[in-house]
């Protein structure tokens, strides 16, 4: 069950690169979204589609710890937590030709079978959550059918239902869907923070790059800190 908010917390501001985020000072939790993007098996679990591709799923599950850790906080002081699935229908009507054609060329077509079921294919075992950040009841589960959350989903409507106005990410891979989902989220005016500790990808090079051009010219997108910071940025 989700943990009870004892009292009404606000957030920042917290020490983040390049400036001390939110923009605004500090947020009331109940405007404040955590997004936990693709925490999938095909994502960072044996037998999915990155460990299909022959990458290192020690780099994209770097972030576990620190992300289950972050959604006990935000749990605990009453944030909107939503957790994203990548997958496809499993008639694959929404696959565009080019995905399918892409992933069958470097050995992990979509669609196809493997050790967790077909990849990336909705209902499969390979599509589901790791129980390590594992949705619980009352928590937003939105499925998607690309790399940004914005697209062909309601997390916009969600959101604004809701009335949050700042977003913070986690999830995997930090240069693919988490930055695509934190430059969307900028474009539609939500103040965005990248947790370093919390993301992950398949080439450490990619993360610490995608991470270094969230900080140019003076935060395009946001900022970015560590779950720590925001742990530490909270008060009750």
């Amino acid at each position: 069950m989700t943990a009870t908010v004892a009292t009404r917390a606000r957030i920042g501001p917290v020490a983040a690169n390049p400036y001390p985020w939110p923009y605004d000072g500090a947020v009331d939790a109940a405007h404040t979204a955590l997004i936990c993007i693709d925490w999938q098996v095909d994502f960072c679990g044996p037998g999915g589609y990155v460990d299909r591709m022959g990458y290192d799923i020690g780099l994209t599950r770097a972030g576990l710890p620190a992300t289950a850790r972050m959604l006990e906080h935000a749990r605990a002081t009453g944030m909107l937590v939503i957790h994203t699935r990548e997958g496809h229908s499993p008639d694959l009507s929404d696959l565009p030709a080019n995905k399918r054609w892409r992933s069958a060329r470097i050995g992990a077509e979509i669609g196809s079978e493997g050790p967790a079921g077909r990849i990336l294919v909705r209902g499969e075992p390979g599509w589901e959550i790791v129980p390590e950040v594992a949705p619980v009841p009352g928590e937003v589960l939105l499925d998607k059918p690309g790399k940004g959350a914005f697209y062909a989903t309601n997390l916009d409507l969600v959101l604004r239902t809701r009335q949050v106005t700042h977003i913070i990410l986690t999830g995997i891979t930090t240069d693919v869907c988490v930055h695509t989902t934190m430059r969307e989220a900028n474009d539609r005016g939500y103040e965005c923070l990248i947790l370093s500790d919390c993301t992950g990808a398949t080439d450490p090079s990619n993360h610490d790059a995608a991470l270094h051009m969230v900080t140019m010219q003076g935060g395009v997108f946001g900022a970015v800190a560590t779950s720590t910071a925001v742990i530490e940025g909270t008060t009750r």
